[in-house]
């Protein structure tokens, strides 16, 4: 695997596409997110929010017609960092999120963040891509019902379903 470092400085990688610039700040803004918030694990909603900040593509796709849409969510992302997140603190993502996980070199991944990045990669691959970007990530993140990035959408009034329709109209 590639290191977070190579994808930042976009060194390529013979055996999976890179991540797109915006893709790589996100990757990089969540693990600082994740240690200035004292948490246990980098996260999906770490994804999700440095995503957010990271990826302009992203941003649109889920404000869509509606400009508050992406507020609301923004809004509830600030206050989970800002420590109305605290029961997240106390646990970490996933039934099976005691196991430490590798990604990109760096451990300390939630199991269901490795794997949406992961998703990121494949669904890049077979978009036969130089680049996997943020709306593989988000369309990833979607693909799991029960990770974390979902809960916040559903938190923020956000309907994940429907916002998998759009991701999937916007994927290509």
């Amino acid at each position: 695997m590639r290191s977070l470092v190579q994808e930042a400085e976009g060194r390529p990688s013979p055996a999976l596409p890179s991540l797109s610039p915006e893709l790589a700040a996100a990757v990089l803004g969540a693990r600082r997110r994740a240690a200035r918030g004292a948490d246990p694990q980098i996260d999906t909603a770490h994804l999700l929010h440095s995503l957010l900040e990271s990826d302009q593509g992203t941003r649109e796709s889920l404000s869509g017609d509606e400009p508050a849409r992406l507020g609301r969510l923004l809004g509830y992302l600030v206050q989970r960092s800002i420590g109305y997140g605290l029961v997240w603190q106390t646990r970490a993502e996933g039934p099976e999120a005691q196991a430490e996980t590798w990604w990109g070199g760096v451990s300390g991944w939630s199991p269901k963040a490795a794997a949406a990045l992961n998703g990121a990669l494949v669904r890049a691959r077979l978009r036969r891509a130089e680049y996997a970007t943020g709306r593989d990530l988000m369309a990833a993140l979607l693909a799991d019902p029960e990770c974390r990035a979902v809960e916040v959408l559903r938190s923020a009034g956000l309907d994940p379903m429907g916002e998998t329709g759009r991701m999937g109209e916007r994927a290509c």
